[in-house]
């Protein structure tokens, strides 16, 4: 049935794809299936070559990031104490802006697949953690009992019952880290690469070519909703559970308001040991390898430490006004539409599966896609923004409205409460878990999503100041905007999870209790 619903999603999609096409007809803004498959035909040796140096470097970063990860989850699981560290360490790493990082490694590793690879390895490593040490620590406690009695030691543990629990979240990490992989290799390759599917997206975006765009931007979609389908594919077939739809990391709701700032220090003091000590030990130049002291000289007591700053701010100030609108419109609609089909469920057996694959679609297609349709200005950005936003905020919320609990539901039933009294009594307060999940997990993938098209078409804001400093080696003020960037992620991660707590301990309590 599943499957059915996916493929009349598909059709539905097609014929609206096609209609928009013949309505803009002579605009030069849609090329419609049959044109994308006609300049496909035209052009599969271009495409297939490019798809195999992409997908190639995708492949080896999906890996070495995916092997990361879970070599650092039983480092956590082992040294308990370490988890909170582990955890925040991820959450820096998710937060660095692609477009940023991708120049500076270009400059440190050359020419070649090492800096699309390196981008693909950072883009997997957090989605697949996270997942990994929630599934590490979904188990029983009768269970790991059952093991003490029997005088096993932790090896056992983690050998007879935490690796076969965390099987199915470890499936769902690798499921959302493989569209990512794609992601990061595109990135990459934008940064100076020879070949591959980003290089033909920035020559046809210079070209206007608008049919290559919409081929490539097809054809980059279907690969990684292949690779996300094939790795559900697998897990049905081999494992008992189906994959979670997960939500949130381990423990982060439930840590202590004093742990917090501990915790917090500690991953600082980490991060900046081991930014100092990678850079010292690799014998990197200073020139374009900055250090902390030097991003702090370069916004503090340099000679030209203030018209920085003043550059900075202005650029994160445009940033914002972007940003800010389109994330809300993004959760907003995400959340709406989780309630309207809530409300018409005959629509969702059409709509879900659509947008489950849309999620895979990498933004550095769309986004020159969205420019070209809604034009250069603030609009295409929050667009772009709210594009980004939407899609895992409406399956979050999906999930988060299945999770009502029966009885209750049942005793509105009983007192012929309509929907719509069931749905803001019971089934949106039961949401709201979800959607702060959703909200946390958006913010550093609304910064990435209004960089790459500042980077990319506007040349505005902090994305286009990233590009403009790489072009020209200024790598004081890359350096200093990778480190704001990232810092004002964080920060806003931690934001949505304090407004999160606020709300839950009113509506949902046992979310938060200790």
């Amino acid at each position: 049935m599943t499957m059915r619903n996916g493929l009349a999603g598909l059709i539905l999609l097609l014929a609206f794809w096609q209609a928009s096409a013949l309505a803009l007809s002579g605009r030069h803004l849609i090329a419609g299936p049959a044109e994308v498959a006609q300049w496909t035909a035209a052009h599969a040796g271009l495409l297939s070559r490019a798809l195999a140096v992409t997908g190639g470097n995708a492949a080896a970063g999906f890996v070495l990031g995916n092997l990361a990860a879970v070599a650092l989850a039983g480092l956590a699981l082992l040294w308990p104490r370490l988890t909170g560290l582990v955890s925040g360490l991820a959450l820096v790493v998710f937060c660095l802006p692609l477009v940023a990082t991708g120049p500076i490694l270009r400059v440190m590793m050359g020419p070649g697949d090492g800096p699309q690879i390196a981008l693909a390895a950072l883009a997997v490593y957090y989605t697949t953690l996270i997942p990994l040490l929630a599934g590490l620590r979904a188990v029983p406690a009768a269970w790991l009992d059952l093991i003490h009695v029997y005088g096993r030691g932790r090896m056992a543990e983690l050998r007879h019952v935490r690796l076969r629990a965390a099987l199915p979240y470890l499936v769902a990490g690798l499921q959302i880290s493989a569209p990512a992989a794609f992601l990061g290799a595109l990135v990459g390759e934008f940064t100076g690469a020879e070949r591959g599917m980003g290089v033909l997206t920035i020559r046809f975006t210079r070209a206007l070519d608008v049919p290559a765009l919409w081929s490539i931007a097809a054809l980059a979609a279907a690969v990684p909703v292949a690779a996300y389908a094939l790795i559900g594919a697998l897990a049905h077939r081999f494992l008992d559970e189906t994959p979670p739809v997960l939500l949130a990391p381990p423990g982060t709701a439930r840590r202590s308001r004093r742990a917090a700032p501990v915790s917090a220090l500690a991953v600082i003091a980490t991060v900046l040991g081991a930014w100092w000590a990678g850079m010292r030990l690799a014998g990197l130049s200073p020139f374009f390898a900055k250090r902390p002291g030097d991003v702090l000289a370069a916004l503090i007591w340099a000679p030209d430490a203030a018209e920085t700053r003043q550059t900075l701010a202005g650029a994160l100030a445009q940033t914002g006004a972007h940003v800010l609108p389109g994330y809300a419109a993004g959760l907003a609609a995400g959340a709406g539409l989780a309630v309207l089909l809530a409300l018409l469920p005959a629509l969702s057996a059409l709509v879900t599966p659509l947008a489950i694959a849309l999620r895979a679609i990498p933004i550095v297609t769309t986004a020159p896609l969205i420019v070209v349709l809604v034009g250069r200005g603030a609009a295409g950005v929050v667009v772009l923004v709210a594009v980004m936003v939407f899609f895992p905020t409406f399956v979050a919320c999906q999930h988060g409205l299945r999770q009502a609990p029966g009885q209750i539901l049942d005793v509105f039933r009983t007192y012929a409460a309509g929907r719509w009294r069931q749905m803001i009594h019971v089934r949106i307060p039961a949401m709201l878990p979800a959607l702060f999940a959703s909200a946390r997990i958006s913010v550093p993938a609304a910064v990435l999503a209004v960089t790459v098209v500042e980077w990319l078409a506007t040349g505005g804001g902090i994305g286009g100041l990233m590009a403009l400093s790489a072009s020209v080696s200024d790598y004081d003020m890359l350096w200093s905007s990778v480190v704001l960037v990232t810092l004002i992620s964080w920060l806003g991660h931690a934001a949505v999870g304090a407004a999160e707590r606020r709300v839950l301990t009113l509506y949902a309590p046992e979310q938060v209790r200790p």
